[in-house]
């Protein structure tokens, strides 16, 4: 058994992750860091944890933990590690978009290595610090790394993404809080959006080459959790080649799913998979990706980077069940 630490413990991101690992076979949690909730009962702040924990938010910290997840809000994450110091057996997963870009970025003395276990399994498995990928990073990357792999993605690529209100975090704004959000459907940070440097990277470094132009709409929808992407572009071969390639492409991925059918977000949500369906229209081809942003974009994919880290099997603890309804 490891022991994991996980600061910033009072965010949606945090609840999904005590959720897991107090159901992992290989790990006990051993801290739960807030100093807002200090005292408090887990399951005071994450109600769903009722009946399966008495553990408490803490103000302290165990600087020999086997692995510490970080929860802060974007840019808190290089101040804590400034702040604090930690075992040099201690591996660390930041889940804030502070490590993200430059490819492996080194921050006094930590390597950190982008964390997309689709693509970078086997330097995932010897790293000490991990930069947990962003969510809706992660749903867009999906649909498009098999075609940057097969150095198919010269053209510009239209990405028209949509995510749930726990994508803008816990604390309440003017555009997340319920009167506003329900019932509503808006577009924020068009072609701007931060994601776009990671998922850049990562295509570029696949491809070896620079890729089309990303031209990408975020939209906020009226649900609470989930992301469904809808991107096209060029594709000079058959439907059929496109199947291919992305079915020969996550062969050995165990949470991403290729269909023929056409996906919906309620086949994800609460589950650490990503389903993904094509359709070729014209010299276009359509493809449709759809992700839990709690789990496969944050809190899920983090704990599947923890067990490629630690020897364990890919999957352990991510057997999440979703539901239709």
């Amino acid at each position: 058994m490891i022991k994991a630490g996980i600061v910033g413990g009072a965010g949606y991101t945090a609840g999904e992750l005590i959720r897991i690992i107090l159901n992992h076979s290989q790990v006990e949690l051993d801290f739960v860091y807030s100093t807002s909730n200090a005292g408090n009962k887990l399951y005071a702040v994450h109600a769903d944890l009722l009946g399966d924990t008495e553990q408490d938010f803490t103000d302290t910290i165990n600087k020999n933990v086997d692995v510490l997840f970080l929860c802060l809000g974007h840019g808190n994450s290089t101040s804590f590690l400034q702040n604090n110091t930690f075992s040099d057996s201690t591996k660390i997963i930041d889940l804030s978009n502070d490590f993200r870009l430059n490819a492996d970025m080194v921050f006094e003395g930590k390597e950190f290595i982008y964390g997309l276990p689709e693509v970078r399994r086997e330097e995932i498995k010897k790293a000490n610090y991990i930069a947990n990928p962003g969510c809706f990073a992660t749903c867009i990357q999906f649909a498009l790394l098999p075609l940057a792999k097969a150095k198919k993605l010269g053209n510009d690529i239209h990405i028209n993404a949509t995510t749930g209100a726990t994508g803008a975090g816990v604390s309440p704004t003017s555009t997340s809080h319920f009167p506003w959000r329900d019932n509503n459907f808006s577009v924020y940070k068009p072609f701007t959006h931060q994601h776009l440097g990671e998922i850049g990277e990562t295509l570029e470094g696949l491809q070896e080459s620079k890729t089309g132009e990303l031209f990408f709409i975020p939209n906020r929808g009226n649900f609470s959790r989930g992301i469904f992407a809808s991107i096209y572009t060029k594709f000079d071969g058959t439907l059929e080649e496109a199947k291919e390639i992305f079915t020969r492409f996550y062969a050995e991925a165990p949470f991403v799913h290729v269909t023929d059918a056409p996906v919906n977000m309620k086949q994800v949500v609460n589950t650490n998979k990503c389903a993904i369906s094509l359709i070729k229209h014209g010299d276009n081809l359509l493809i449709y990706s759809a992700i839990d942003n709690l789990l496969k974009g944050a809190s899920g994919q983090a704990v599947q980077n923890m067990n490629l880290m630690f020897g364990f099997e890919e999957t352990e603890g991510l057997h999440l069940k979703g539901s239709a309804f």
